[in-house]
């Protein structure tokens, strides 16, 4: 074991991992089970790919030190070129090299088609069925309208992220006038809609005063819609953009001196943004996320060992979400089956990096608080920075997971 591994479960956290697993906990002891990572890695959003796969096997590695289960986790990884059909030919070959779980979460087009692919594969092979951990795919529709009972969502939706964002934003009164710009895919269009829905209950004084969608993945220079923002008079952005196409945008705000203009952010720790933020956009650029870079607790040791090992950030939190569940999961079910390990998923409450977490047994949508972090310079209580710039994001307010719960419509086919 290396040294890094070493270092992760406290002793106390270690011998709460193995207390929860009861006497069952080895039921599948030295069981490999292997999960499909399906996302990009080639593309402008090969970075962000390529920083989650490593963020995938590294919690492998630490999960199969001890987990409740003692089972082994293989990550196998396949490129789906951040496409929906390139997605269905790589969920095609893990299931073919006999794979049961399957992970996705850049790109909630893609996360649609798998969804559709597994709910029929499952309904014609009885015996091999598979299961969808999204870990970042934020479509409220995947647990609304479209919710599966193969399907568990451990990042926050767009619906839960816009509920959290407005709330705070509700109590900005310098906010007045806001720009909307996403990207041109089920993700964007959700941004917008939950945006404009939340701030005409909250604050109907605010003006929308422009709207755009662009290209997912295929923007190189922002600079026009950087005039049109500035050209609109607006003081403030709503942006889900994630990866190149948030990097490149906060770049050319900041090249065009866009300082008079705050940002408010999904995903503003993922990779490259906040290089492209640096110092010019202290103060400016907020975020709404389930963690923080330096967020107390186990998942802080392991951003450190993880920084160690790569001179990367690991921000993708989710990742524990899933290691946790699953393992605990195989040990109530005594078994690694999908099916028996689907009906523990539902309604499970599970202790996670960030408190007591419960995946709901409605739509499969986890239940989390969410903060409100503000990129400012690294010290103090947030000594661990992004990327090496000096500057942070620093949670200025947290809401309990009541507050950042919002209803589903879904009516949940179950299996016979």
């Amino acid at each position: 074991m290396s040294k890094t591994s070493k270092t992760v479960f406290q002793p106390l956290a270690l011998a709460a991992l193995l207390a929860l697993a009861g006497g069952n906990a080895l039921a599948q002891k030295g069981e490999v089970v292997k999960i499909a990572w399906i996302d990009p890695l080639s593309g402008l959003m090969a970075p962000v790919g390529q920083n989650q796969v490593k963020s995938f096997q590294f919690f492998a590695e630490k999960f199969n030190a001890a987990n409740p289960a003692g089972v082994k986790f293989e990550i196998i990884a396949i490129d789906n070129k951040l496409s929906p059909a390139e997605s269905l030919n790589a969920l095609k070959s893990a299931i073919d090299q006999g794979v049961r779980y399957v992970t996705q979460g850049n790109g909630s087009g893609a996360a649609l088609a798998i969804v559709d692919a597994i709910n029929k594969h499952n309904e014609r092979n009885p015996g091999k069925e598979v299961v969808y951990l999204n870990h970042s795919a934020v479509d409220p529709d995947l647990t609304n309208s479209k919710c599966s009972y193969w399907h568990f969502r451990m990042d926050a939706d767009t619906s839960m992220k816009m509920e959290a964002m407005t709330t705070f934003m509700k109590e900005q009164p310098e906010i007045k006038k806001v720009y909307l710009l996403n990207q041109n895919y089920a993700h964007g269009h959700q941004v917008a809609k939950y945006a404009k829905e939340n701030l005409a209950r909250k604050r109907p004084d605010v003006q929308i005063v422009g709207e755009d969608l662009h290209p997912l993945a295929q923007v190189r220079d922002f600079a026009p819609y950087v005039a049109k923002i500035k050209a609109a008079g607006a003081d403030t952005v709503i942006t889900g953009n994630w990866g190149s196409d948030l990097a490149l945008l906060i770049k050319a705000a900041n090249d065009a001196g866009l300082n008079n203009v705050n940002f408010f952010t999904y995903y503003g720790s993922v990779t490259g943004t906040p290089t492209a933020m640096g110092s010019a956009a202290a103060g400016r650029v907020y975020m709404v996320a389930y963690a923080h870079m330096n967020l107390p607790g186990p998942l802080n040791q392991i951003v450190v060992d993880y920084k160690k090992k790569f001179n990367d950030d690991m921000y993708t939190g989710a990742v524990y979400h899933a290691y946790s569940m699953l393992s605990e999961a195989f040990a109530k079910a005594k078994t690694t089956d999908p099916v028996k390990v689907a009906a523990v998923l539902e309604g499970m409450k599970f202790k996670s990096f960030n408190g007591e977490v419960e995946m709901r047994k409605t739509d499969h949508q986890l239940q989390q608080g969410l903060f409100i972090s503000k990129w400012e310079k690294a010290g103090g209580k947030n000594p661990l920075d992004s990327e090496s710039t000096g500057y942070t994001f620093v949670p200025v307010k947290y809401y309990e997971p009541y507050v950042a719960s919002t209803p589903t419509s879904c009516q949940m086919k179950r299996p016979s």
